[in-house]
């Protein structure tokens, strides 16, 4: 089986509002989760799709799926994330092993909510690499050149960029593998670790590279949502 699961459990802070998520701000017509949402609702290769949201915004994100998406109410199903990323995946790892019969051989794909212009072909090939190599994380070629500080005032190193990739997501794993990873961490690695591939390259597994896009943009700040908007109406 396949399933996705969308993370949705910013805030609003860098958005300017603390008080609402920035995954509830409008692009368009309709929410950002919503049209994250339909992305992989309309890929149709998903057993299920898995909403986590802050646990306060539980029943406003089953009400805002309803109101913009009800063809797709009954495929969807929200729960609530975790106190950091890593534990928001376990939860989703939790709920489709309880709730779906999910075993260790199904492939979870993990996307965050505020990427709206994921692709189906980023998610075909997410779940592609996920069953030949156990783990894939979505990545687009470093264009600038990106400068290592130590100290935050000085230069320590200038990496080679034609080796470097800026991450994305979707990251997509065998579930029984990212289960192990996860809950191999120690307590320090928890609490400094806040990207499940990173999991996985800590313990010396093979991650899969697949081809992102400079569109597939994640809306964090106030400038973002506006480039969303000209790229929805383009």
């Amino acid at each position: 089986m396949q399933f996705a699961a969308i993370l949705a459990g910013g805030s609003g802070v860098r958005m300017g509002n603390p008080d609402k998520p920035k995954q509830f701000f409008f692009l368009g017509e309709k929410p950002i989760l919503v049209h994250t949402l339909e992305k992989f609702c309309a890929a149709g290769c998903f057993d299920k799709v898995l909403v986590l949201t802050p646990a306060t915004w539980v029943q406003q994100t089953r009400d805002i799926i309803e109101k913009h998406c009800p063809q797709y109410a009954g495929a969807v199903a929200v729960a609530a994330g975790g106190a950091a990323r890593n534990d928001t995946i376990m939860n989703a790892v939790r709920y489709f092993e309880g709730e779906c019969g999910a075993t260790a051989d199904d492939v979870i794909v993990t996307h965050d909510a505020v990427r709206p212009f994921v692709s189906l072909r980023m998610i075909e090939e997410n779940i592609e690499a996920a069953r030949r190599c156990g783990a894939c994380d979505t990545v687009v070629p470093a264009t600038d050149t990106i400068v290592e500080s130590l100290d935050g005032e000085t230069i320590s190193s200038i990496p080679n960029r034609s080796v470097l990739y800026q991450g994305q997501t979707p990251q997509s794993f065998n579930l029984g593998a990212l289960k192990e990873m996860l809950e191999s961490l120690t307590d320090e690695e928890r609490d400094i670790l806040t990207d499940a591939c990173k999991a996985f390259v800590l313990r010396g597994r093979e991650v899969a590279l697949v081809r992102g896009d400079v569109s597939n943009i994640k809306i964090t700040y106030p400038q973002d949502l506006r480039v969303a908007e000209a790229m929805l109406e383009a």
